[in-house]
């Protein structure tokens, strides 16, 4: 039989086979101004969560893409052993049957481009002075693909024409006085260890995502860097794919497609020490960021549910001794921040969303990262990951906050309850 209890100048009808859910939902309604403390502290805090999450990505996202387009593309390929030995004598590990393996490289759906590369180590001279460079035969049309991180400084990248044009990096230009229309003389051994020489005309100055990279690196069209060396093959293939999050599974295809062939396969990941250091330093700053807005939630989720739980000490009193058991008051106290948990969930996981959009619109200056000399604008991605996990976080702290609060209030004695109503 339905019981009429008068709380708070409201009446709450509470039957004793009522669902739960459907009288916790009633007493979130009632209780406007406690539950939308509540409600507030948990959107907030998925909103922000949600923002701060998707920041944190896009940084891993563009670091990633600016190593991969300014220099290292998703996967390059070197005859086996080439890491080991074959670096300090690039022009012998040339790889002979390329060809054929860019044919096949090119029968894969995931690839969008591939090229070759000449890789050598030779002096450059102004005329005045000699400096150590690291050299790049390299094929201009599909390296302007890839290179969309690359910006010039000065002048123009290279043209499929440029015999004797060449690219510096801003760091030899610097060292060595060059701008664009200077000439240069590069000194390199051949394959066959003579020495050789060619004339070049400076035709631009570039500024990749690393500064050690444009303080050694020059580039040349494949062809004047394959004269130069005296050699006819390749020691590097660069392969570009259509979207990098098939970089594991490309390598794993291209790695079987290659078994057989004195080659291997590693990706850009494997390629770059740089980045690896960088996200972990990433990591752990943006890991704490993000633990202390968590804390911040949390605290919030259980100051709130607190308050709105122990100002209703009278109410619980006087439903015990209408024959509630503590086990009742313990669960309905916990479905209501369940209600509360859903619902300010969702609304935070609606309002980050609206942020991050409003954010990526406008951007967010940022400086140039560690070893870099040009800042980005960030963003903040919408990743559902990222949504799932502040979801549920907004969820389980609004009911790990009332566990508690609940026990506790189930457990005060039915006389103190009561006189709270007085």
């Amino acid at each position: 039989m339905p019981y009429a209890i008068a709380v708070d100048d409201t009446i709450t009808i509470l039957a004793m086979n009522t669902v739960p859910i459907r009288l916790a939902s009633r007493n979130v309604l009632r209780h406007r101004l406690r539950s939308t403390l509540t409600l507030a502290a948990v959107a907030i805090g998925v909103a922000g969560l949600l923002v701060v999450g998707g920041f944190v990505q896009d940084v891993y996202v563009q670091l990633a893409e600016a190593t991969i387009h300014s220099q290292l593309g998703h996967l390059q390929i070197y005859r086996a052993g080439y890491f080991t030995s074959g670096s300090r004598k690039a022009s012998e590990y040339g790889i002979t049957d390329a060809a054929s393996i860019i044919a096949v490289l090119r029968s894969f759906p995931e690839v969008q481009q591939v090229m070759s590369r000449q890789n050598f180590s030779a002096l450059l001279n102004n005329g005045r002075s000699d400096f150590a460079v690291i050299g790049e035969g390299i094929e201009p049309g599909p390296e302007r693909q890839l290179g969309s991180f690359v910006t010039f400084i000065q002048g123009r990248n290279l043209a499929d024409t440029d015999r004797d044009g060449i690219v510096v990096g801003e760091g030899v230009a610097t060292s060595l006085a060059l701008h664009v229309g200077s000439n240069v003389t590069l000194l390199t051994n051949t394959t066959v260890g003579a020495m050789n020489t060619a004339d070049f005309k400076v035709v631009g100055v570039f500024r990749s995502f690393s500064r050690d990279y444009d303080n050694r690196a020059i580039r040349i069209s494949l062809d004047a860097a394959q004269e130069l060396l005296d050699s006819g093959a390749p020691n590097a293939l660069v392969v570009m794919l259509k979207e990098t999050s098939q970089t594991t599974q490309a390598k794993t295809k291209i790695e079987g497609a290659m078994r057989g062939r004195d080659v291997e396969v590693l990706s850009w990941m494997e390629l770059s020490d740089f980045y690896k250091k960088t996200i972990e330093l990433y990591r752990r700053q943006f890991g704490i960021l993000e633990l202390i807005t968590m804390i911040m939630v949390v605290l919030s989720v259980i100051s709130s549910a607190n308050m709105s739980t122990f100002e209703r000490v009278g109410e619980f009193g006087t439903m015990r001794a209408l024959g509630d058991r503590n086990g009742d008051i313990f669960r309905l106290v916990v479905v209501e921040n369940i209600v509360i948990g859903l619902a300010g969930a969702s609304i935070g996981v609606v309002i980050g969303v609206l942020l991050a959009i409003a954010i990526s619109e406008i951007g967010i200056p940022m400086p140039p990262p560690p070893n870099a000399e040009s800042g980005y604008t960030a963003s903040v991605q919408i990743v559902g990951s990222i949504v799932a996990t502040t979801f549920a976080i907004g969820l389980f702290a609004t009911i790990g906050a009332a566990l508690w609060p609940a026990y506790r209030i189930s457990r005060v004695e039915l006389a103190d309850a009561l006189r709270q109503n007085v």
